[in-house]
């Protein structure tokens, strides 16, 4: 713009008062300038009737140009200084989240399908423009404390390490477990072998995309049944038949009791499928004298209405 403002003005002067190029462009400089220096040659009524155009136009014209030029610059800055500061004062108030690290193919699946279940989901990614679509994300190494920090990692349910490299899902593991020792972690692993070693680091449970891909195709080849209720009950949370996991909790209705003087049957409408022992041991179709702990969990089926009900008699 000021490049053709100086153009135009000197060739003004060419034309109405013959001057040289190099005369005209000075004269067009310092009066779109302002600068108010005298007259490079005298000037008549017409030369100073144009003098006085270009200087209004041009003085009007640079200062749109550069209100324009403030108006990108500073807005942009104040737009991402007030977007940080929304965003900080997001994961200051989080709580009860998970942390998903990487925003890959699978970090993307699994931050999506947590937030169709109602869970809040913190990503962390180091690339920035991976993140346009999450409600709450930390721009940064997820391989640096800072970064898990900033996630709210001490206020976390769990945390997912869904990077590509086993290497980095190793060192994530271990920094989060240091950080949170209560921390569920579930760690992504390609390579076989690596299971083991998550699990030393700290990994609560180690999942291998590829080995679950092998394991739904040759159950879609010799048990399709078995498949298609799998994905029923736990891929669709909005049909009838939902499988969902109860912690029993310390004093409830349910502690101290066993699965026959629960009667979840007659009391939520739902089908006890197997109880997770203290330590570990998963007692499917458990008989009725089989008997409740608190700091165990159910695994029951039934539909929504009912496992609300069920999540509300293991609190009580």
């Amino acid at each position: 713009m000021p490049v053709v403002l100086i153009v135009g003005g000197a060739a003004g002067y060419v034309m109405l008062e013959g001057w040289s190029w190099f005369d005209a462009v000075y004269m067009a400089v310092i009066t779109l300038m302002t600068i108010g220096y005298s007259e490079v040659h005298e000037l008549d009524r017409s030369g100073r009737t144009y003098t006085m155009v270009l200087a209004l136009v041009g003085a009007t014209s640079l200062a749109a140009a550069a209100t324009y030029v403030l108006q990108f610059v500073i807005g942009g800055e104040l737009n991402k200084t007030f977007g940080r500061q929304r965003m900080k004062r997001a994961l200051d108030n989080v709580s009860d989240h998970v942390i998903v690290c990487g925003y890959g193919r699978v970090g993307r699946r699994v931050a999506a399908e947590l937030g169709e279940s109602g869970v809040a989901v913190v990503v962390v990614d180091k690339e920035p423009e991976r993140l346009t679509n999450c409600a709450l994300w930390v721009s940064g190494d997820v391989t640096e404390d800072p970064a898990l920090k900033q996630a709210g990692i001490d206020r976390a349910r769990a945390l997912v390490a869904a990077l590509p490299a086993d290497a980095d899902n190793l060192y994530v593991t271990m920094s989060a477990r240091l950080l949170n020792a209560r921390l569920t972690i579930v760690a992504r692993a390609e390579v076989e072998g690596t299971d083991e070693k998550l699990i030393r680091a700290g990994a609560t449970r180690v999942i291998s995309p590829t080995a679950l891909g092998g394991q739904r195709v040759v159950q879609a080849v010799l048990r399709p049944a078995v498949l298609d209720f799998i994905d029923l009950a736990t891929k669709s949370p909005h049909l009838e038949l939902q499988m969902e996991q109860a912690l029993v909790h310390k004093g409830s209705a349910l502690d101290g009791v066993s699965v026959g003087e629960a009667s979840l049957r007659e009391r939520c409408d739902v089908l006890v499928v197997a109880i997770q022992r203290g330590d570990g041991r998963t007692q499917f179709n458990p008989p009725p004298d089989a008997r409740l702990q608190h700091g165990e969990r159910l695994v029951v089926l039934g539909n929504r209405a009912s496992l609300d009900k069920l999540e509300a008699l293991v609190r009580s």
